[in-house]
């Protein structure tokens, strides 16, 4: 149950909390930029079970290896897409979460 809420939270409070700090003026449109991030889950469909709450989802679907998580933080960098990468890497921060509680 506390690795859900770890999980969960992480994915809708941390994007929160950093709209919130640090894009104030517009801090409803950097939340749910950052927020889209969790479309990256789609790749869960490709996997037999699609939800298996003792997987490690980090290097083991598409959108969660290493080399897309390269491509999350570069993304960090140009202005243009920082919101889109700030989502993308908090996203992968909370999957890692589910990690730890293996």
């Amino acid at each position: 149950m506390i690795q859900t809420f770890v999980h969960y939270g992480c994915h809708v409070f941390i994007p929160l909390i950093v709209a919130f700090a640090f894009y104030r003026k517009m801090w409803v449109t950097a939340f749910f930029i950052m927020l889209s991030g969790l479309w990256i889950d789609v790749d869960h469909l490709l996997a037999n079970p699609i939800f298996d709450p003792n997987r490690c989802s980090i290097n083991f679907h598409p959108l969660h290896s290493y080399w897309a998580i390269g491509v999350y933080i570069v993304l960090l960098f140009p202005k243009k897409t920082r919101l889109i990468g700030l989502g993308l890497v908090i996203h992968i921060l909370s999957d890692v979460s589910d990690c730890s509680f293996m």
